[in-house]
């Protein structure tokens, strides 16, 4: 099944701050490589053959365990709170993800109750209307606005009589979708076994055979153990193999970011809500060429870029994955490694859709976020996105909300000096001023004051490198050999 390409856009904008670092240089001239996201982009887009797409009850024997291929789908949501602009609001955010998976919405349906069912999710009586809501579009799948328990996910299918999935099955589909790097894979892969565990089942007896029992025969007697019971210890295996993996790859990040903490580069993380135009505010200030897409979860690869201040300071600006409100536990626990970043960064540029219908909603969701991975507490700046598409009542509103916020559009570049204005006033000051005579054959330290510090006035003499610079106290206390010189 393919999906016709979406109007989202990559962008490589070229570094509004002159570097001329590899890493922080954006798109080529005309005629060379495509970037990197260019080529993601084509290929997500690519027609492709899927086989075996039928997804009617009797041909889901093995429906646990191969990847979620929706195609024509009804939505149904269970209102328990709040206003029915917030109930539709949220449902409109369910059919987007659906449509991220590859699937055609045909109904969107929603109830009012105090709480969900607790057999059916929406009632006996509902559960039937949604059947014939079913059979009348020719709908071949269920899905629920919501987390549902086991029990209640069997009973709906067997009332509905199509395959029935939740928000957060449909939220792992696409995670499994979009992952490119190995650590990225193993993290989705892990959250998919934590939720495919609790909800094994059989169909027929092929989940419920005997390995041994008294039946078995000579040397096979026994209590024996059901194919479901050694399905959960394969499952368990699997978990603990992928765990020691992830383990392996976050020393490894961790040690790259001890690197950056021993040379005192400041960190910033770009976080917010999924499809805020993070990868587009990243691309617009480095030019990092990241995939950009009208698309929820469009990237989930955490992506490293260095930038420098207006006054030449370094620091590191970070994309993180998108979030999204009732995300699952499942996810934040596999790509907890992945969101450290987040937790350790010396500032959070919390990017925010200003033309979303309810962006008071995404502030709020990205916050439960940070409070569950302990970054609650990191000095934030928030950026309302989008402006150009946005209502001017609605960014007022935002704007008396959130007072310090800066307004931009990444997609026009309108505000992006403003956005870089105010990293650089919110990163912490260099506190070490030093006055020394570097000779020659120390470039490197000159190479690093140019990397890591701000320089004040710098002159090439007879004798070295004469440099007046704001530097870290680490790099401050290798050139303090040479002030003496300078004297």
């Amino acid at each position: 099944m393919g999906r016709a390409p979406s109007d989202g856009r990559a962008s490589g904008a070229a570094d509004p701050y002159g570097a001329e670092d590899p890493l922080t240089a954006g798109g080529g001239p005309q005629g060379s490589d495509p970037e990197p996201g260019q080529l993601d982009l084509e290929e997500r887009n690519a027609l492709r053959r899927v086989a075996g797409l039928s997804t009617e009850l009797e041909d889901v024997t093995e429906v646990e365990y191969r990847s979620l291929r929706l195609e024509r789908v009804v939505l149904i949501g269970v209102w328990t709170g709040g206003t029915q602009a917030d109930a539709d609001n949220s449902l409109i955010e369910l059919k987007q993800l659906a449509e991220t998976a590859g699937a055609r919405v045909l109904e969107g349906l929603t109830q009012r109750r105090s709480r969900p069912d607790p057999a059916t999710y929406i009632g006996r009586g509902k559960a039937e209307e949604l059947a014939g809501v079913v059979a009348a579009t020719g709908a071949d799948t269920v899905i629920c606005d919501g987390e549902l328990a086991p029990g209640q996910l069997r009973q709906l299918e067997e009332a509905v009589r199509v395959k029935v999935i939740d928000r957060t099955a449909l939220i792992l589909d696409i995670f499994a979708q979009h992952a490119r790097s190995s650590e990225g894979k193993a993290q989705v892969e892990l959250a998919q076994l934590n939720y495919l565990l609790p909800r094994l089942r059989g169909w027929g007896h092929s989940l419920s055979r005997q390995a041994g029992g008294s039946s078995g025969g000579v040397g096979l007697r026994g209590p024996g153990e059901t194919k479901i019971e050694t399905d959960r210890r394969r499952i368990n295996t699997k978990m603990a193999k992928l765990r020691r993996k992830l383990a392996q790859m976050s020393t490894a990040r961790e040690i790259k970011r001890d690197r950056r903490r021993t040379r005192q580069v400041p960190a910033v993380s770009i976080a917010g809500y999924t499809n805020a135009g993070k990868s587009s505010l990243l691309n617009r200030l480095t030019g990092a060429g990241v995939l950009v897409e009208d698309a929820l979860f469009a990237t989930l690869d955490p992506t490293v870029r260095r930038a420098q201040t207006p006054d030449g300071r370094a620091f590191t600006l970070s994309d993180t994955v998108g979030f999204v409100r009732h995300l699952p536990h499942q996810l934040v626990e596999a790509f907890r490694s992945t969101l450290e970043d987040v937790a350790d960064a010396d500032l959070i540029v919390h990017v925010v859709d200003a033309s979303h219908p309810d962006p008071e909603q995404q502030l709020a969701s990205v916050r439960e976020v940070f409070a569950d991975i302990g970054a609650q507490d990191v000095p934030e700046l928030v950026v309302l996105n989008k402006t150009d598409a946005a209502d001017p009542v609605d960014v007022k509103r935002l704007r008396t909300r959130e007072p310090d916020a800066v307004e931009v559009s990444a997609r026009t570049g309108e505000g992006v000096d403003a956005v870089i204005a105010a990293v650089a006033a919110a990163l912490p000051e260099l506190q070490n001023e030093v006055r020394v005579l570097v000779p020659y054959d120390r470039g490197d330290l000159v190479s690093r004051v140019h990397q890591e510090g701000r320089i004040v006035s710098e002159e090439h003499t007879g004798e070295g490198t004469a440099l007046h610079a704001w530097v870290p106290a680490l790099l401050a206390g290798k050139l303090r050999e040479y002030e003496a010189a300078l004297s």
